[in-house]
């Protein structure tokens, strides 16, 4: 008996190019979600670290790596915006819970993504003078980590609980027409459950 199966993951035979939003199945967006996650969350805690050492010789080391970290976030940010809007433009319909949520995580995430370009342009001002980030940078980047640690989640529930660009998700309570927002267990007016 065979214990892995790979191929499948990496194939894309049997799969439409639906073009910025990937194949069906296969999205672009959520994978390219990891990068500006993972950037911004540890551009905060370089922050704080070279904030508690400020007055250390590595702390200069945290503060320019958390800028090399916004400057990556912010590239690839870019490219994730645009597959996101592609993706809410092609697979929401209005009237549903998934759009609701899709419209929240969006709005989160141009939120961050405008928040994390004012933090880029104040750490470059501040780059060769500092050793660590002014308090205005601090803020800035811990305000960019909680939000985009929301906008990750909205995004979750979209793939996780409404299956959405997933190829079996159609059934799911939250892709009827409604006002209503259903949650786990419950029914919706429709008479459908999750």
């Amino acid at each position: 008996m065979r214990t892995f199966s790979l191929r499948p993951t990496f194939t894309l035979r049997g799969r439409t190019f639906k073009g910025l939003r990937g194949w069906s199945g296969k999205p672009a967006h959520p994978p390219l979600t990891d990068i500006p996650i993972a950037a911004y969350l540890f551009a905060a805690a370089f922050d704080v670290i070279a904030t508690f050492g400020r007055h250390e010789s590595w702390a200069r080391d945290f503060f320019r790596a958390g800028t090399f970290l916004f400057v990556g976030g912010v590239a690839v940010s870019v490219l994730t915006a645009l597959t996101g809007f592609w993706d809410w433009l092609r697979s929401t319909e209005k009237g549903t819970q998934a759009r609701r949520t899709a419209n929240a995580h969006a709005c989160a995430m141009v939120l961050v993504t405008l928040l994390a370009l004012t933090d880029l342009v104040l750490r470059i001002d501040a780059y060769d003078g500092r050793n660590h980030p002014t308090v205005a940078i601090l803020a800035l980047s811990l305000v960019v980590a909680l939000l985009v640690a929301l906008g990750a989640a909205l995004g979750g529930t979209l793939v996780f609980e409404y299956g959405f660009n997933v190829e079996t998700a159609g059934d799911h309570p939250a892709w009827h027409k409604s006002e209503i927002d259903t949650f786990r267990g419950q029914h919706d007016d429709n008479g459908a459950s999750p």
